[in-house]
């Protein structure tokens, strides 16, 4: 454009983008969790089993990301978020990977409910590596 404004999508891509790039640590993580899914899963003839605990992954993977994404571009952004719009987002959020995982589970049962599994497993270790620093800075105060 010539007055120099930068177009709604480009100027939101950034802010994405910034998300992902802070989450390279979970992004390693999920990863990680992925390829030892597999690794279990499949010598016992169970790759479908591997698949859903991934889909479970990805899943978590997505709901950082898009919660980084939400957190920086509320803080980036010229109007203060309220925190009713924090928490609709965040129910949102929570309730479109909920809806997806659970009916992945019920299509594809009982293998399909692995996706649980995978959803909780990538959580729960992304509160560990989150509580970790946290707990090593209260200590030094």
């Amino acid at each position: 454009m010539a007055t120099g404004e930068e177009s709604p999508q480009v100027s939101q891509a950034p802010g994405f983008l910034t998300a992902l790039r802070n989450q390279s640590r979970a992004a390693l993580l999920a990863l990680a969790i992925i390829v030892a899914a597999f690794w279990v899963s499949v010598p016992m003839g169970q790759w479908r089993i591997g698949l859903f605990v991934s889909v479970g992954v990805a899943l978590g993977f997505v709901n950082l990301v898009l919660t980084e994404w939400f957190l920086v571009r509320s803080v980036s952004g010229d109007d203060a978020i309220s925190r009713k719009q924090y928490a609709v987002s965040s129910l949102v959020r929570l309730l479109a990977v909920s809806l997806v995982a659970v009916a992945l589970a019920i299509a594809f049962w009982p293998d399909g409910a692995t996706v649980l599994l995978g959803l909780a497993v990538f959580h729960l270790l992304t509160l560990v590596l989150t509580g970790i620093p946290l707990l090593k800075e209260i200590r030094k105060a």
